[in-house]
């Protein structure tokens, strides 16, 4: 196995437990999100770019999840 296959590996194994895990906390969605993009960079380095279109966009969505969550949890402090 080479290092853009275990990179690949890593990244969309990271994606599948962050995402089990999203519930837990806001962090994992922006942890989610992250490991979206790492995904979406081995897209591209692999040749595969509409891969690398579609890990883009899922970490564009991940990352507006995570904005209204925080935004959400901090209005219900607030009152």
């Amino acid at each position: 196995m080479d290092a853009l296959t275990l990179f690949g590996l890593l990244s969309v194994t990271a994606m599948l437990v962050f995402y089990a895990l999203e519930d837990r906390g806001t962090g994992y969605i922006l942890a989610f999100a992250i490991a979206c993009l790492a995904a979406s960079a081995y897209g591209f380095l692999q040749g595969a770019w509409p891969f690398g279109v579609v890990e883009a966009v899922w970490s564009g969505i991940a990352v507006r999840r995570w904005l209204r969550r925080t935004h959400t949890r901090r209005i219900a402090r607030e009152n």
